[in-house]
C-alpha cells in the first residue's frame, strides 16, 4: 500500500486479505482431513493424494500465517507467497478431482486459489 492509498483502497485491500486467508484456511482443514482418510499403507496412488493434501495443507497454514502478520512483509514477499499457494492449490485440486471423496478438498483447494489470484490483482 502507498501513501496514496485511499480508505477505501485499504479497506478492500484488508477484506481480500481477510478473504484469502479464511480460504486458505478452510482449504488446510479440508485437505488436512482428506489426507488423515487416505490409507498411509496402501496403494501409491493414495499416498500421492495423503502427500497432495498434507504439503497444501501446510501452505495454506504458511500463507495464512503471511496474511495475518501486523506487520506485513514487503509486496513482492507477500506475492510470492501467495503465488506459491496458488500453484499448490491447484495442483492439489487437479490431484483431487475425479477421486471418490476428493470432491470437498478440491472445491477448497479451487476457491484457494481463486481468493489468492482475487488478492494478488489487489497489488500493486
Amino acid at each position: 500500500m502507498t501513501a496514496t492509498t485511499s480508505q477505501q483502497q485499504l479497506v478492500q485491500f484488508l477484506e481480500d486479505r481477510f478473504a484469502c486467508a479464511q480460504a486458505c484456511t478452510d482449504c488446510a482443514r479440508a485437505c488436512a482431513l482428506r489426507a488423515s482418510l487416505v490409507d498411509p499403507d496402501g496403494a501409491m496412488e493414495q499416498e500421492i493424494l495423503r502427500r497432495r493434501g498434507i504439503m497444501c495443507a501446510e501452505v495454506c497454514d504458511a500463507t495464512c500465517q503471511v496474511l495475518s502478520e501486523q506487520n506485513l512483509l514487503d509486496e513482492a514477499a507477500i506475492r510470492a507467497q501467495l503465488e506459491w499457494c496458488r500453484s499448490v492449490c491447484m495442483e492439489c485440486a487437479h490431484t483431487f478431482d475425479g477421486h471418490s471423496g476428493g470432491e470437498k478438498a478440491a472445491e477448497a483447494c479451487w476457491r484457494c486459489a481463486r481468493a489468492c489470484t482475487d488478492f494478488i490483482g489487489t497489488l500493486a
